[in-house]
């Protein structure tokens, strides 16, 4: 798997401290695993999302999105923020259901 780059500039992660992994954060809907990562540009000053979905009966898969806006990023980044065990994918508390919309297994 190729390493994640800034969707704006391109800067691939751990090449630099130019491009760094913030938060990641791990839930089960419908018995996938979902990971969401946020990699943030401190040259372009946006982030990238690396988005994980581990399929039940299918083969996982990977995509980046963005970029996203600074001020959208770190509104993610500080719900990630609010659990104590973001990589938990059957953690319940308040920041996972907020963050994944109220879908939790």
């Amino acid at each position: 798997m190729d390493r994640p780059k800034c969707s704006q500039c391109g800067e691939e992660f751990g090449e630099s401290e130019t491009f760094t992994r913030i938060a990641s954060i791990s839930g089960s809907v419908m018995g996938d695993e979902y990971t969401d990562s946020y990699f943030y540009c401190s040259r372009c000053g946006v982030y990238t999302v690396g988005n994980y979905h581990d399929h039940f009966m299918v083969e996982e898969s990977v995509s980046f999105s963005g970029p996203v806006p600074k001020s959208k990023g770190d509104a993610s980044v500080e719900i990630i923020k609010r659990c104590s065990k973001p990589w938990n994918k059957k953690c319940r508390c308040e920041a996972h259901v907020e963050y994944f919309g109220n879908s939790l297994d």
